[in-house]
């Protein structure tokens, strides 16, 4: 045996060398980057041809061909006896009796470099690794040494559990080591070890207070190394201190009409009694509540308080000390298809969607004039002329702001068609409204979303709070409907539904806008009168009475979206405002619908 130095260029591969599939790519890199930080560590070994013509590789074919791409002019090699096989048995064993180093190997090998004075970042050039893994691997020195000696044999935990028991303090491992220790020849319970050592995090991405009040409450974050390196993996396992700077940074950025509520055991906010849930956009008189769910997270969630009724009379069927009122139906109550809570989050549905198609969706101008007609006609519009067949309804006056885009200056009537139609749209979305409360126009409304197409603007309701509002035999038709086959149980099918309806788009048949024949049938028959002498046409303008009397007044309550609502604001002259922020706000509006400058 002999130690000799010679270019690795000369050496010729041995024909019956064991390893003869190619190595990986990534398996190269690894070998030429350590060739290049430290060199050939352990050096090849080579045999004489025979002839004497040169030297044949028995073992090291890899590190030659490094070497050469590492550019190396010279390297170490061993130099044998030629063996009777060409070395055919000798390969065999260099391959088969080789043993990686396992983790913690890799580890005390990693902390004996960092204390010879390797950076983290030099041995990961070295090792060709990222600095993160080397990170990694560091973090078993925070593990129970007894733990590693255990770990050492070859009875690794997964690498979240590993995670999991290196963030433990020592003395806690120590704890759940002696009661968890396997015995002799048998594998660790790593999975009951790190449920023993579990503790909630709250991570700093979810924090919506800043260092202020992570200060004030001394919340110091610990970085999460085995999570996905372009997430903010820093976290604290001080849940009491973490939750009460949440608390507190919602308690001073409560919105108007907010408040801070509480989850139930489902995880859902804890609404005021009697309040209705808004799933849509909220409107301008919508409270907010704001909650922590589960992990900490700040949500948030609508909703609006009912309207004060009045008592009922003593006429009254149904008051209280009436004959009816003592009636007690006793009959079985099936669950319908659609629960209430389902009707009024179709209602949201439906009153966005309609209020977006009159907005957006092309109308033309017959059909616009025709729907203006059509929304005097809702049940939550009431016009009152002084006559005897005026009524009264609780409503609010918006529809004179829009009329004061069609006023010049002179008093008259004096606009342009754009104008017109821009204005008629606003009109028709504060009138019409499907929510299921006083705002509702009733069955106009469903006629106008079928007419603009509104059908196209609801939203997925293959959500699991919409089909919880469904019962079995609703689920599973609406299954049926798209090959999704119902399961034993209802959650479970429900479930499915939720996961086939991620990626496309759900529309129960009941949140669609046509009306029902029976009950449009209905509605117009009771709505059908005969025309009097007085209603012949041209006679009389419409809204112009003989003695001059003021035209009749309107009132509508069609409680329209927030975000709709605003736009129709900005139709409002304001007088307080400056007048270069009135005109802008004109501006947004015109640019919004299409008008065209004058």
């Amino acid at each position: 045996m002999q130690l000799m130095k010679v270019d690795p260029r000369a050496l010729k591969d041995n024909p019956d060398n064991t390893r003869q599939s190619k190595s990986t790519p990534q398996a190269d890199a690894l070998l030429l980057a350590t060739i290049k930080a430290v060199g050939v560590i352990q050096p090849p070994v080579i045999f004489p041809e025979a002839g004497g013509n040169g030297y044949i590789i028995e073992a090291g074919h890899r590190r030659t061909r490094m070497a050469i791409a590492a550019g190396i002019e010279e390297i170490d090699v061993i130099v044998v006896e030629a063996a009777n096989d060409n070395g055919a048995m000798r390969s065999m064993i260099e391959n088969i009796a080789r043993e990686p180093l396992n983790p913690i190997d890799q580890w005390r090998g990693i902390e004996r470099l960092v204390a010879l004075g390797w950076t983290e970042e030099a041995t990961a050039v070295a090792l060709a690794l990222p600095v993160r893994q080397i990170r990694k691997l560091r973090l078993l020195a925070n593990v129970l040494p007894a733990m590693l000696d255990h770990m050492a044999r070859g009875d690794m935990p997964n690498e979240n559990q590993l995670r999991t028991i290196a963030a433990a303090p020592l003395d806690e491992q120590k704890e759940v080591w002696k009661a968890n220790k396997p015995k002799k020849g048998e594998a660790a319970s790593w999975w009951a070890i790190a449920n023993g050592l579990t503790k909630t995090r709250m991570y700093a991405r979810d924090a919506r207070f800043g260092d202020d009040l992570r200060q004030a409450y001394g919340i110091a974050w610990a970085e999460d190394l085995f999570a996905p390196a372009d997430e903010d993996n820093r976290y604290t396992t001080d849940v009491e201190a973490f939750l009460g700077a949440q608390q507190e940074w919602m308690s001073s950025n409560l919105p108007k009409n907010g408040a801070i509520v509480e989850v139930n055991n489902w995880g859902q906010p804890h609404l005021p009694a009697k309040a209705e849930r808004v799933y849509g956009k909220p409107g301008k008189g919508d409270c907010t509540a704001m909650y922590l769910d589960r992990d900490g997270k700040m949500q948030t969630a609508h909703y609006r308080m009912p309207e004060t009724r009045k008592a009922k009379g003593k006429g009254d069927t149904a008051a209280p000390g009436s004959d009816d009122a003592n009636v007690i139906d006793v009959a079985p109550k099936s669950r319908p298809d659609v629960t209430r809570a389902g009707f009024d989050m179709i209602g949201d549905f439906r009153t966005d969607a309609l209020h977006e198609a009159l907005a957006r969706a092309p109308i033309d101008d017959d059909r616009l004039m025709a729907m203006l007609v059509l929304a005097f006609a809702g049940q939550n519009v009431s016009v009152d002329s002084g006559s005897e067949r005026s009524q009264h309804l609780y409503g609010c006056r918006r529809l004179a702001r829009h009329a004061v885009r069609l006023i010049g200056e002179s008093g008259k009537l004096v606009f342009d068609i754009d104008t017109l139609r821009a204005v008629a749209r606003l009109t028709l979305i504060d009138a019409l409204s499907a929510r299921t409360n006083r705002s509702d126009s009733g069955i106009v409304a469903r006629i106008a979303g079928d007419a603009v197409g509104a059908d196209n603007y609801l939203p997925n309701m293959g959500t699991e709070e919409f089909l919880s509002c469904l019962s079995r035999a609703s689920l599973e038709a609406s299954g049926t409907r798209v090959s999704v086959l119902p399961r034993t149980r209802v959650k479970d099918t429900r479930a499915a539904l939720v996961e086939h309806f991620q990626e496309k788009r759900f529309v129960h048949p009941a949140a669609l806008f046509a009306p029902d024949d029976a009950k449009l049938a209905e509605w117009l028959a009771r709505n059908m009168e005969e025309v009097g002498d007085d209603d012949e046409p041209g006679e009389e303008p419409v809204g112009i009475t003989e003695d001059g009397a003021p035209a009749p007044s309107i009132e509508v309550d069609s409680e329209i979206s927030r975000e709709t609502k605003d736009t129709a604001e900005a139709e409002t002259v304001e007088p307080a405002l400056p007048e270069e922020q009135a005109d802008a706000d004109d501006d947004d509006l015109d640019t919004a619908y299409g008008i065209a400058a004058e």
